[in-house]
């Protein structure tokens, strides 16, 4: 017998253990070289763990176990031949003996419950059904003295009228709601997510600041040009481009914003790159699209599409996650009016977008009806000061609300 032991290979720098999701091949399966037999989840994606070898696969690590890198997770058994032209078919059952007929009484024929002559006209007067009549004579057969015995059946009594309805009361529906609960263990995306926010939340001088942005103007950029800008780049101009524009020329003059902070000292970033976030069914991934002060806004709907379609199938790789230098969320499309971000660690800063309500607010000297979004900067007071946070809030709500200024960059 030839063992291959398949082990959990290194995956990242920073990983070091994994979880085994599921089995894509059953116990004793023959699998062939390079055909995946299970996933493993990290705390950045879903990978696929291919056969090393041909053979008869044998478990070692069961659904749901945690591994750390190099441990155990199976054996291919390489002695195994591949079965011939697929599965064997099942053998053919062996028909089962068939059951014995129960023999028929002795004396049973056709005078068997059938009336005499004379038998039978006394049943007709009487109204009695020769099939209700056990015969005495031979073979079973029903004389006329069974006829004489033989006495009707009581009719049935007659139907008693509906009784008066008693008066209404009210009787409790029996309980249909359930009182079950289920324990389930969270995915290592789960857990590896909570780890980090508590991280963020504990080991930071997080605080938040807010402002309201006036959202006409973008409303009107997005309605002239959009049947233009989707002829050209086969995609529709979105918010967040627009957002992830004013956050990088703002970034730009404010790299404070933008820096991170590493034990005593700063590293501040001459380049914007902004991790997105994305739900997911298995949780939020903030993967980030790189250079974004040097995109335009085609790029970054391109890569944000590509990003969010590559989370939700579960192929994001890890150089694709990693890095990020500030993030934006957007609550606004599940209905947030307003919410304080957690910051996402090493990053010094995060913005939350919300949802766009029609507002009655101030213009000039007159009230008018505007869409309006809030805006929430939540940010590291150990790297970012009070003054410079509220000056970017400002910077992002003037390009947001005159986006001309933000095509010229100024």
């Amino acid at each position: 017998m030839s063992i291959v032991e398949m082990k959990v290979p290194t995956i990242g720098e920073s990983i070091t253990e994994v979880t085994l999701s599921q089995w894509l091949k059953k116990d004793g399966e023959y699998v062939n070289i390079d055909e995946p037999i299970c996933e493993f989840e990290s705390d950045k994606a879903t990978l696929e763990f291919p056969a090393e070898a041909s053979g008869k696969l044998i478990y070692v690590a069961a659904e749901d176990d945690d591994l750390e890198i190099g441990a155990l997770v199976a054996k291919i058994d390489t002695s195994v031949a591949a079965p011939a032209g697929g599965s064997a078919p099942a053998p053919a059952a062996t028909p089962a003996a068939p059951a014995e007929k129960p023999a028929a009484p002795a004396s049973t024929n056709y005078a068997t419950g059938h009336p005499s002559p004379a038998a039978a006209k006394i049943l007709a007067e009487k109204g009695i059904d020769p099939a209700a009549v056990t015969g005495t004579g031979k073979d079973g057969r029903i004389t006329k003295e069974d006829a004489e015995k033989a006495t009707a059946a009581p009719a049935a009594p007659a139907k008693a009228a509906p009784a008066a309805p008693a008066a209404p009361s009210y009787t409790p529906a029996p309980a249909a709601f359930s009182r079950n609960d289920r324990r389930e263990k969270m995915s290592r995306m789960r857990r590896t997510i909570a780890s980090r926010l508590v991280d963020a939340k504990n080991n930071s001088a997080m605080l938040t600041t807010f402002n309201e942005a006036d959202m006409t103007n973008i409303f009107k950029l997005r309605k002239t040009y959009q049947e233009k800008f989707v002829e050209k780049y086969g995609i529709k101009l979105g918010f967040m481009s627009i957002f992830s524009k004013a956050c990088a020329q703002a970034l730009m003059e404010m790299p404070s914003v933008n820096a991170t902070l590493d034990g005593d000292h700063l590293i501040f970033h001459d380049y914007v790159d902004i991790s997105i976030a994305i739900s997911t069914d298995t949780g939020l991934v903030v993967p980030p699209v790189h250079n974004v002060e040097s995109m335009s806004f085609a790029d970054i709907e391109l890569k944000i599409k590509e990003l969010a379609g590559k989370a939700r199938s579960g192929k994001l790789t890890l150089e694709e996650m990693s890095g990020g230098t500030f993030s934006i969320t957007n609550g606004g499309i599940f209905g947030s009016m307003l919410s304080t971000p957690i910051l996402n660690k090493p990053q010094s800063a995060i913005l939350g977008m919300h949802n766009i309500i029609k507002r009655p607010i101030a213009v000039g000297d007159e009230v008018q009806i505007r869409p309006m979004m809030y805006l929430a900067l939540s940010y590291d007071h150990r790297v970012i000061d009070g003054k410079t946070s509220v000056g970017f809030l400002v910077k992002v709500k003037e390009l947001l609300e005159d986006p001309v200024q933000l095509m010229m960059n100024i």
